[in-house]
């Protein structure tokens, strides 16, 4: 895990936790003795990538750190039915409490690493990278990042704060593409930051409308046909790096990704996805 990573993930733990024990796990507490102790294995029940074992092990020593975890898979394995990911022994109550917290992430982060591992996997054979994009559930984004680089994918940016995107409403607000890039060199020189600008284009006249601005760390077409994008590449020709957006399908990859394009932002990596099926089971 990126150290930049943790504060949200700590942050997000301490809320599962909150959310779900409240002031106590009374259904443990009321038929499990404090001191039993006993071992569970996490069961995988469906086939697809796993991810979210090293969250996993954040939620058990958050909770218990007497916990122990015996590892038998790492993240970004391809499971089957009736694999075992993991064995974790110590106090019932503890690994009660964990149970359904940890499943709950385990299973959005499989679900979307394996959803990525489809998207990567069928374009593996171009140099073009899938991404992710923000359309992410809140307070989950980097549980939802960091899956789709297990799957194979790659990171937009996190937020708002990491990189410059002037997209269609942006432009159309600061009156125009070379008015918007221009607008985002000054503000990025007047704060003294250093971070990436990427513009949304809708015409292939929007790109000359870019570089007569000086430029920016890459284009992305928004719409494009793939025919278009492939004139759209051609034009930037190297220039900067290219991305393409909206609208594109399972179907359609492979036809973006010939273009040559660098990149190719998916929304469904993240926000239509199908959690993978698993189970905390005791051991006997």
């Amino acid at each position: 895990m990126k150290a930049e990573y943790k504060p949200y993930v700590d942050a997000l733990i301490e809320l599962a936790i909150a959310e779900d024990l409240g002031d106590g796990d009374h259904t443990s507490l009321c038929c499990i003795p404090a001191t039993e102790r006993g071992r569970m294995k996490l069961l995988c029940k469906q086939e697809g990538i796993i991810a979210g074992i090293e969250i996993a092990q954040i939620i058990l020593a958050r909770l218990d750190p007497e916990v122990k975890v015996e590892l038998l898979l790492k993240d970004g394995d391809r499971v089957k039915v009736g694999d075992v990911a993991f064995y974790v022994e110590g106090r019932l109550q503890s690994l009660l409490q964990a149970e359904r917290i940890l499943l709950n992430i385990m299973q959005r982060m499989s679900g979307v690493a394996t959803q990525t591992a489809i998207y990567a996997d069928r374009i593996a054979d171009f140099h073009t990278k899938v991404l992710d994009t923000r359309k992410t559930t809140p307070g989950m984004r980097v549980l939802d990042k960091m899956a789709v680089k297990i799957g194979g994918g790659e990171n937009h940016r996190i937020g708002l704060f990491d990189m410059i995107l002037l997209k269609d409403n942006h432009i159309d607000f600061a009156g125009g593409v070379r008015k918007a890039v221009l607008g985002a060199k000054e503000y990025l020189a007047a704060k003294g930051k250093n971070i990436p600008i990427e513009c949304e284009v809708r015409t292939l006249e929007d790109i000359d409308e870019v570089f007569a601005a000086g430029g920016v760390d890459r284009i992305m077409f928004d719409n494009f046909s793939p025919e278009l994008t492939k004139e759209a590449v051609a034009k930037v020709a190297g220039r900067c790096q290219t991305e393409s957006s909206g609208g594109i399908t399972l179907e359609t990859l492979r036809d973006y990704a010939a273009t040559g394009v660098d990149f190719i932002s998916v929304g469904a990596l993240t926000h239509q996805i199908k959690s993978l099926d698993m189970s905390l089971k005791a051991c006997e």
